[in-house]
C-alpha cells in the first residue's frame, strides 16, 4: 500500500511532467542581437529566434518573374538559408503560437509575410508584432496587440521589387552584351549616377568671373572693428575689376574721419531643428562626423537593436532607424520636456513643440529617430558604446532634445559708414539667450561684438584691403549633398539610399576623392547609354511618381500589379529598341609605357569592374597583370631599398605600402614623409586635423609643425 509520502512524490513529479510539456511561444526577428534583446524582455515562456534577414528572394541566375501571367514572382528559398528554416520549421510545430516580430517598415513585413509561408500560417491570423524602438515596456505591450499581416505593405514591397527585377535583368545582360561583364543599372541607381555627371559636365564647362571685395578697419578710439565696401550713396555697388576698385577708393581721405550713417539693431530668431529622419541624419553624420552613409546606418542598426549596458542589461537605445517623419509621440515629449526643465532650467523648455510639416511623399509611418530613453545621456553610458557608437548617439540624442527646446535669440548690430557718398558696412552679432544651441549646433559660432556705435559718431580707417576674387563652380556631390538632391526631387526612399550610393561605387562608375563623387570612364559609358536609350528611367519627375504609386499600393489605393504594368510595356519597348541599335562600344585599351617582366611583350592599362590595371598585350597568352601604384617620392623606412608606393584598400582605402612587397611588408595608413624623429628615429608621418596638416612621429609623441 503506498505511502501518503509516495502519493505526494507521484503528484509532484506529475505536475513537474506538465510543466515541462508547456509548449513555448516562438518569437522570430531578423537579426540575433536583437533576438537576444527581446529575449530577456519576454522571458521563459517565449523563444525568440533569427530569420538573419531574408529567407526567401527571387533566383538570382534569372529573372525569376513572369511577365505574362501577372507579373508573378517565382521565389525560392535564400541559398544557404536553409538550415535556418528547418529550425524555424521544427520550433514552429511544437510552439504554442508563432509571432512574427520583423522591422516595421515594408521590408520587414514582406520577410513576415515569407515566413508566414514557409511556416504555413495563416498570414490573416493575428501573428504580427511591430514596435518602433526596443525597450522593454514597448516591446511587452506589442505583444498585447498583435495584427494580421498587412498586405498592402507587403504588395508595395513586392512592386519595387519586382520593378527593380525587371529594370535590372532587362538592361544589365544589354551592358554586358555591348560593353562589358559585371556591369549593373537600376532605377534609382541610374538617376544617382546620371546627376553626378551633369555636375561633372557643369563644373567642367564653367567659366569663371572675376570680382572684387574690400575688406576694411576702423577704430573708434583705440577699439577696432572689421567692415566692408557696401557701395556709393547708399547704394549697394558690385566691383567687377581692380578699376573699379580704385575708382571707388580715389576719393577716400585716411586722414579724414568716417561718419556713422546709419546704426540698425534688431534680434535674430533661430529655430531648432527638428529631429532626424533617415536622410537628414545620413547627411549630417557625413557633414559632422565624416561618416560614409553606410557606416552611418550600421551604426544606427546597432544602437537600435540594443547595447549591454551592463547592470542596465541589453537595451535598444534610438527608435526605428529607416523614417521620413519628424513626428514624436506625445509620451516623448513629456519626458523630453520635464528633462530640459530639470537640467537646463524652465526657461529653455519649448512651451509648444514646433509644427511638423511632412515633405511631399513621405509616408509618416514611425516617429522621427530619438534616444528610446532621454535619460540615457551620452555621458552616462558612453563607458558602453564603441567610439563611432557614441558620436552618433550622441548627434541623434542632442539633435531630438534641442527640438524641443527654445529658440536662440541672437541680438544684430548694422552699421553704415560714410566718408565722400563711398559707404562700408559693418555688421555684429551677440548671443542674447542660447535657447537650444545650449544642447546641440552643427557649427560653433563666435560673437562679432562691434563698438558702442551711434549715428553722427566719427571713426578713423586704419586700412583698406582690395581682394580679387572669382566665381566657384558648383560642388561635385558628397553622400550629404546627393541624397539630398535624390530626397528633394522624391527619388528612393529612406531604405535605399545607402545601397544606392554603395552600388555604384562597387560598380565603379564613380570614386570618392576627398569625400566627393567623381564618375569614371565606366560610368560615363554606361550613363551614356542609359540616356540614350531609357529616357524614362533618368527622368527624375517620372521615377518620383513612381514612387508615389508604390506609397498608393501601400495605402491601398491601387494594385500593384497595375503600377508594374503600366511601366513595363513602354519599357520593354525601349530595350528591344536599344538592342537592336546599340553598337558594341570596345573600350579602348591605353599604353602603359613599360614592358612586361615574364615575357617582355608591352604592357597595357585596362579598365576593370574595380579600376584601371596593367595587363599584358598578350593576354590570354601571357595573363601578368599589376595593380597601378603612385610612388610619393619617399624611400621605404623600414627596407630602406624600395620605394613607398600609394596604395588602396579592397575599401577603397588608401594606405602606403613598399614596393618590395612581400619581400618588405611595411604599411602605414598615415603618408610618410622621408624624414626621421629626432626623438625616436622612427619615420615620420603627416596627420590630418582640424587646424592643417601635422607632422608627427609614427611611434612617440613628437609633433613637428602644422601647415595649413
Amino acid at each position: 500500500m503506498p505511502t501518503q509520502s509516495t502519493t505526494i512524490n507521484k503528484k509532484t513529479t506529475k505536475a513537474k511532467s506538465k510543466k515541462r510539456k508547456i509548449s513555448k511561444n516562438l518569437v522570430i526577428v531578423e537579426s540575433p542581437s536583437k533576438a537576444k534583446t527581446i529575449e530577456k524582455y519576454l522571458g521563459s515562456r517565449y523563444k525568440v529566434m533569427a530569420s538573419i534577414g531574408h529567407i526567401r528572394d527571387l533566383p538570382r541566375s534569372k529573372m525569376g518573374i513572369d511577365v505574362e501571367n501577372n507579373y508573378e514572382p517565382h521565389y525560392i528559398s535564400i541559398r544557404g538559408k536553409g538550415p535556418i528554416i528547418k529550425d524555424l520549421r521544427k520550433e514552429a510545430k511544437k510552439a504554442a503560437h508563432v509571432y512574427l516580430a520583423s522591422d516595421p517598415d515594408r521590408e520587414g513585413e514582406a520577410i513576415a509575410w515569407h515566413l508566414s509561408y514557409l511556416l504555413g500560417l495563416d498570414p490573416k491570423e493575428k501573428n504580427r508584432v511591430v514596435f518602433n524602438e526596443i525597450t522593454k515596456d514597448t516591446v511587452k505591450n506589442a505583444f498585447k496587440t498583435p495584427r494580421a499581416i498587412d498586405m498592402d505593405k507587403v504588395d508595395a514591397q513586392q512592386a519595387r521589387r519586382v520593378l527593380d527585377r525587371l529594370v535590372g535583368y532587362s538592361i544589365s545582360p544589354l551592358l554586358w552584351a555591348k560593353v562589358k561583364k559585371g556591369l549593373s543599372a537600376g532605377r534609382v541607381q541610374s538617376i544617382a549616377l546620371n546627376l553626378i555627371i551633369k555636375r561633372q559636365k557643369e563644373i567642367q564647362a564653367f567659366k569663371p568671373e572675376e570680382y572684387w571685395s574690400i575688406d576694411a578697419q576702423f577704430k573708434k578710439q583705440t577699439k577696432k572693428f572689421n567692415a566692408s565696401f557696401y557701395g556709393i550713396n547708399g547704394k549697394k555697388l558690385e566691383l567687377s575689376n581692380n578699376d573699379e576698385v580704385k575708382k571707388v577708393l580715389a576719393p577716400i581721405d585716411k586722414k579724414k574721419p568716417f561718419t556713422i550713417k546709419d546704426v540698425k539693431k534688431s534680434e535674430r530668431v533661430r529655430k531648432p531643428m527638428q529631429p532626424f529622419t533617415t536622410s537628414t541624419m545620413q547627411q549630417t553624420a557625413n557633414n559632422v562626423l565624416k561618416f560614409k552613409t553606410s557606416k552611418t546606418m550600421m551604426l544606427a542598426q546597432q544602437l537600435y537593436e540594443g547595447i549591454n549596458l551592463g547592470k542596465g542589461g541589453t537595451v535598444g537605445l534610438i527608435t526605428y532607424m529607416r523614417t521620413d517623419s519628424t513626428r514624436i509621440s506625445d509620451v516623448a515629449k513629456h519626458q523630453t520636456s520635464a528633462f530640459i526643465r530639470e537640467n537646463y532650467g524652465e526657461q529653455y523648455a519649448a512651451l509648444k513643440p514646433q509644427a511638423v510639416k511632412l515633405s511631399e511623399g513621405a509616408q509618416d509611418a514611425h516617429e522621427a529617430i530619438r534616444p528610446s530613453a532621454v535619460l540615457r545621456t551620452p555621458e552616462s553610458i558612453a563607458q558602453y558604446l564603441t567610439k563611432d557608437q557614441l558620436k552618433l548617439y550622441t548627434l541623434i540624442w542632442s539633435r531630438f532634445v534641442a527640438s524641443l527646446m527654445k529658440p536662440a535669440i541672437i541680438d544684430t548690430v548694422r552699421v553704415d559708414i560714410e566718408q565722400n557718398d563711398i559707404y562700408y558696412r559693418a555688421t555684429g552679432s551677440q548671443m542674447k539667450f542660447p535657447g537650444f544651441t545650449k544642447v546641440y549646433q552643427e557649427s560653433k559660432r563666435k560673437d562679432n561684438i562691434l563698438p558702442d556705435l551711434v549715428i553722427g559718431d566719427e571713426v578713423m580707417l586704419v586700412q583698406n584691403q582690395p581682394n580679387q576674387h572669382f566665381t566657384l563652380p558648383p560642388s561635385q556631390y558628397t553622400e550629404a549633398t546627393l541624397i539630398k538632391t535624390l530626397e528633394e526631387n522624391g527619388v528612393g526612399r529612406p531604405s535605399t539610399y545607402a545601397p544606392t550610393l554603395s552600388v555604384i561605387q562597387k560598380r565603379y562608375y564613380v570614386k570618392l576623392v576627398t569625400r566627393k563623387f567623381e564618375p569614371t570612364e565606366l560610368g560615363e559609358i554606361v550613363n551614356n547609354i542609359m540616356v540614350d536609350c531609357f529616357p524614362d528611367i533618368l527622368n527624375v519627375g517620372f521615377t518620383a511618381n513612381l514612387e508615389n504609386d508604390l506609397d498608393s499600393v501601400e495605402e491601398g489605393k491601387q494594385e500593384w500589379i497595375n503600377v508594374i504594368d503600366q511601366f513595363y510595356g513602354p519599357f520593354k519597348n525601349e530595350v528591344d529598341q536599344a538592342d537592336e541599335k546599340l553598337a558594341k562600344i570596345k573600350i579602348k585599351d591605353e599604353p602603359a609605357g613599360i614592358d612586361c617582366e615574364i615575357c617582355g611583350a608591352p604592357m597595357v592599362i585596362k579598365l576593370g569592374r574595380f579600376g584601371k590595371f596593367y595587363a599584358c598585350s598578350r593576354f590570354p597568352d601571357c595573363r601578368n597583370t599589376k595593380a597601378i601604384t603612385k610612388e610619393i617620392g619617399v624611400t621605404c623606412p623600414q627596407c630602406h631599398k624600395g620605394q613607398v608606393i600609394e596604395r588602396k584598400s579592397k575599401k577603397n582605402r588608401i594606405f602606403y605600402g613598399c614596393s618590395r612587397y612581400p619581400e618588405c611588408e611595411f604599411i602605414s595608413w598615415d603618408k610618410p614623409v622621408g624624414r626621421d624623429c629626432p626623438k625616436c628615429k622612427h619615420f615620420l608621418i603627416t596627420k590630418k586635423t582640424k587646424k592643417g596638416m601635422q607632422v608627427k612621429c609614427s611611434n612617440c609623441d613628437y609633433v613637428e609643425l602644422i601647415q595649413k
